[in-house]
């Protein structure tokens, strides 16, 4: 019999109402929707920073005087 715990507590599978059953199923699938997403913004937060580093790279340097700033 397959078994299920919920708030610590272990429930019989086959004993739980439909009611039940639906519930659990879309604590489930939205649990699994939250590490989904999680995963993507982990590597969007990735791809932001390299983007950025290179962007930071391929920016002319301004020296001790902020001719950069004077280029503008």
């Amino acid at each position: 019999m397959p078994m299920v715990t919920i708030d610590n507590v272990e429930y019989e599978l086959d004993s739980l109402s439909d009611e039940v059953k639906g519930n659990l199923a879309g604590v489930q699938f939205v649990d699994g929707e939250l590490v989904r997403l999680q995963a993507k913004a982990a590597t969007l937060q990735t791809a932001r920073a390299a983007y950025a580093r290179a962007l930071n790279e391929l920016l002319p340097k301004a020296d001790a005087k902020g001719d950069a700033e004077k280029k503008k």
